[in-house]
């Protein structure tokens, strides 16, 4: 177990910020689940530029590499075209 001050605030500190990161992306993947039960080509159309907002926020942040970010998108925008 850490003996420092400091230690003892940088373990404090990484758990906030995991459970916080934590949450940004679990709730961003329910987003997404939610996204691809869509069936209607205007709705996912018109819910799109949200996703990529959410998905974008959570790159930026650092929770998710951004080219996972670029590879959700993409993939997000491929099923929305796929709609018929």
């Amino acid at each position: 177990m850490a003996n420092h001050k400091s230690s003892l605030k940088r373990i404090r500190q990484t758990e906030k910020r995991r459970l916080h990161n934590r949450y940004y992306a679990k709730s961003m993947r329910n987003e997404v689940r939610k996204f691809r039960t869509l069936t209607d080509k205007s709705e996912a159309e018109n819910q799109l530029p949200k996703m990529y907002s959410i998905i974008d926020k959570v790159a930026k942040r650092g929770i998710i590499h951004k080219n996972k970010a670029g590879n959700l998108k993409s993939k997000l925008s491929r099923y929305t075209a796929k709609l018929a």
